[in-house]
């Protein structure tokens, strides 16, 4: 397999355009992922599911196997590899044209995940293993997700006090970017890191600072999908926060979000066709 795959044509697309904003969706092959662990967690379904989500117009799939919800227990690397390369290489074998990310914070699966050409790494966990990490994205020049988040899954919603919210975030951006430029790495994503160590009124705080991350002149990824601080807010089950995450992915594709991460294509494609129109006939 050609361990270059297509991501510097995919990380290219995605810089030339900027105004298209790109559906990301999300496959979950875990069995306690939020809101759809379990779901997806044989080859078959797998295979289902992203045939589905590309119909629907996804532009990116991005395969997790490891859970990253608030209290989530650490995972074995063993396990890990378990439930992600089976699948993966199926993936890849039925879907060679769709740009593959992974959602892991294991540089051992990155590497791994490289070879067998996935387009982009998407690390929740710039601290886990930072040198091994770097090294391998240096050597790749695969597309790297840089997300903030304050502590880690198993603590982060301990670690909510901030002196400063809106300048700890920018300051969070602004010293990983330049330890990322000055190793060598370009080819970033950022993600403001919704529910990761951060209070209900944080995230919507975050809303208003994707413009503020913008500014660093990379793209701006954002995952608000099916998240508690929609359901906390309006009094519903995750299940019943389908209209809820529509609203916050409006707000951040206004905002200049350039890829939305979502488990709802159709809903997502048809906010991004909307809003589209919207902008192309603005006076």
């Amino acid at each position: 397999m050609n361990p270059n795959s297509s991501k510097n044509n995919f990380y290219k697309k995605l810089i030339q355009n900027n105004k298209q904003p790109l559906l990301m969706g999300i496959l979950n092959i875990t069995p306690d992922s939020f809101y759809d662990g379990g779901t997806y967690n044989t080859i078959e379904k797998s295979l289902k599911h992203v045939k589905k989500m590309i119909e629907q117009g996804a532009d990116i799939i991005d395969i997790g196997a490891c859970s990253s919800r608030p209290g989530a227990q650490k995972l074995s690397l063993k396990e890990e590899v378990r439930r992600l390369f089976p699948s993966l290489l199926k993936i890849k074998k039925h879907f060679p044209k769709i740009p593959i990310s992974i959602d892991t914070y294991r540089y051992q699966i990155a590497s791994q995940a490289i070879e067998y050409g996935v387009d982009l790494i998407n690390n929740i966990n710039i601290k886990h293993d930072t040198k091994y990490m770097l090294e391998i994205i240096k050597k790749s020049q695969t597309p790297y997700v840089l997300m903030h988040i304050k502590g880690t899954p198993i603590d982060m919603q301990k670690k909510i006090n901030y002196k400063n919210f809106q300048k700890e975030v920018i300051d969070f951006f602004e010293k990983h970017i330049l330890k990322l430029n000055k190793y060598g790495i370009q080819k970033l994503i950022l993600d403001p890191g919704f529910g990761f160590g951060k209070t209900l009124n944080q995230n919507y705080e975050l809303l208003n600072l994707i413009p503020k991350i913008k500014q660093f002149g990379y793209p701006v990824l954002t995952g608000v999908s099916r998240k508690s601080m929609i359901s906390k807010t309006i009094k519903k089950d995750t299940n019943e926060t389908l209209n809820g995450t529509t609203v916050l992915n409006t707000i951040c594709l206004l905002k200049g979000s350039n890829i939305i991460r979502v488990h709802d294509i159709k809903e997502a494609k048809e906010t991004i066709k909307i809003i589209n129109l919207t902008k192309t006939n603005s006076t």
